[in-house]
């Protein structure tokens, strides 16, 4: 029997003429987001505060990863017109910051970079004054493709580690943890751009194993870390290993503090792109 989710981690239902609003601007442009298709606690919280996080290049992923959401399957063609619309969408929506982030698209040449750096110019062409981050793939570790990612200069790079090195590859079997900090790494060594990462806690790690995960993103210049609980999103999913508690994530705090992070945001609910702009 599955564990009953903690009072904590539950969100109200909230459906106001702002979040009518947001569905429907989204709607209008055809765009996807990580807050429906992953199932985010956060959604509608962030929807009354008429932001979302954009969900480019379709919905379905080319990794089979056992913790999310999103389904795995052959994706279709990427919409050309894509990042004109994101850019219309972010412009209607009146965002001073803007998050986008994808599908794994690894049926394409450059695991689908060109089409961040699209957006970004778009977004810039529309709205100069926005402020962009990006939460991208590994590419499979191509550094034209970080190139790519580096020449369009996001304000933040944010790509995500997920979880602790010694369960990495049973949770992200397609993934690589050396190859994930070697991309942050690239990013921080061949520009200014600001970069961060993520993982969840509760799938079966120690906190000696997040000690360590805490330590390998600092020292490849992480400057943003965020933290968040696990919540599996169906029996099929990864095993949910424990739910931690509030005072744990007190000292998960204290962790990232010692480990000599400035910039983090860890409590249960917390997801890579959730406050983005007060982290930056």
């Amino acid at each position: 029997m599955r564990e009953r989710l903690p009072e904590y981690l539950k969100r109200p239902i909230i459906n106001t003429e702002t979040t009518k609003n947001v569905r429907m601007i989204l709607r209008r442009h055809g765009l996807n987001t990580v807050c429906e298709n992953a199932r985010c606690p956060n959604k509608n919280e962030c929807y009354t505060k008429n932001t979302a996080t954009f969900l480019i290049m379709g919905n379905v992923c080319t990794r089979n990863c056992k913790y999310c959401n999103i389904s795995c399957a052959k994706p279709e063609p990427v919409d050309e017109l894509e990042p004109q619309n994101v850019a219309q969408a972010v412009k209607d929506l009146g965002l001073k910051y803007a998050v986008i982030t994808s599908v794994t698209r690894d049926d394409l040449m450059d695991g689908g970079a060109v089409y961040f750096k699209k957006c970004i110019e778009n977004i810039r062409e529309l709205s100069p004054e926005i402020k962009v981050e990006i939460l991208t793939p590994d590419f499979k570790g191509d550094k034209n493709s970080l190139d790519t990612i580096i020449s369009a200069a996001p304000d933040v790079f944010n790509h995500n580690i997920e979880t602790t090195k010694n369960i990495f590859r049973k949770v992200r079997p397609q993934g690589d943890y050396n190859r994930s900090l070697e991309v942050l790494r690239y990013i921080k060594a061949n520009s200014e751009i600001k970069t961060k990462s993520g993982l969840m806690v509760g799938l079966g790690e120690s906190f000696e194993d997040i000690e360590e995960t805490f330590v390998d993103l600092k020292n490849v210049g992480c400057d943003i870390l965020t933290v968040g609980q696990y919540i599996q999103p169906s029996k099929q999913h990864y095993p949910l290993g424990k739910y931690y508690t509030l005072k744990e994530f007190e000292y998960l705090r204290e962790l990232a503090k010692k480990v000599g992070f400035k910039h983090y945001q860890i409590n249960p609910l917390v997801r890579s792109s959730y406050m983005a702009s007060d982290m930056a």
